[in-house]
């Protein structure tokens, strides 16, 4: 199972996501019970990568995806990805990705994988152009819920559909890894519905699946494994030391050995 250390970025500060409420989240004070200068993106980063062992980060850039037009000190610091790049370790950037132009930025700044979350995609039409342009190996899909259902953006052409449906369009435009992220859960200790995410598993069994939201240590996802996730996105468990690095290792071990068999490398 590949594990994703969650970064949660707001107005320059790494914050605690919990349940969607944004305007809520407060800065990460510690990793793996051990504590940080409230917010520091950079030491969140260290602490996943030498404290505990995980091989690739997930920055969510909120500012991006909010589309804060009143943050006077975006532009002067950057997509927070950058300096994360140098650390050395894949980058899965989530900035509110709408265009090709924007996806290719986000690789531009040192993205290795760029996110397209449902929340703020205009149409499936502009995901295949950006799985044309950037490769879809390089492009992971956000099926975005809250509460099992769909996050649509209010300003798109997108139509409610089954979230089934929203995954095997997503593959069919080109994406070759789905998140199943679901907002409402995160940080709340409440693992998604199995029976969704088997549902996901079973429509487009030929991509890369990941799970975020609720999972709570290795418990949760060595089920996750079992369901035939390849991957899911942690934060809280790090944070309160429930994922330590004896857990992700074994965490990765399961991938390593292909849980019931499987092996989708």
């Amino acid at each position: 199972m590949r594990l994703l250390g969650v970064i949660d970025v707001l107005h320059g500060r790494a914050v605690h996501a919990r349940a969607g409420a944004r305007d809520r989240y407060a800065p990460v004070t510690a990793v793996a019970s051990v504590s940080i200068d409230p917010g520091d993106t950079l030491a969140v980063a260290k602490a996943y990568i030498d404290r505990l062992g995980l091989m690739e980060l997930y920055v969510a850039d909120l500012d991006a995806i909010l589309r804060h037009p009143g943050d006077a000190d975006r532009s002067s610091r950057g997509s927070p990805a950058a300096p994360l790049a140098a650390m050395g370790v894949p980058i899965w950037l989530d900035a509110g990705v709408t265009s090709v132009a924007e996806a290719t930025r986000a690789l531009t700044v040192g993205a290795t994988t760029v996110i397209v979350g449902l929340e703020t995609l205009p149409s499936f039409a502009t995901l295949e152009e950006i799985c044309t342009v950037a490769g879809g190996d390089r492009v992971a899909f956000s099926l975005d819920l809250r509460e099992g259902e769909p996050i649509l953006d209010p300003g798109g052409s997108m139509s409610r559909e089954p979230v089934i449906r929203m995954a095997e369009r997503a593959a069919a435009a080109g994406a070759r890894t789905v998140i199943v992220l679901d907002l409402a859960r995160v940080g709340t200790a409440r693992l998604m519905d199995v029976g969704l995410i088997a549902g996901v598993r079973a429509a487009v069994p030929d991509v890369a699946l990941l799970v975020g939201g609720g999972v709570r240590g290795l418990d949760d996802i060595e089920r996750l494994a079992d369901l035939g996730c390849d991957g899911a996105l942690v934060a809280t468990a790090l944070h309160n030391g429930r994922l330590g690095r004896t857990e992700v290792a074994a965490a990765h071990q399961i991938g390593r050995e292909g849980s019931h068999g499987r092996e989708r490398r």
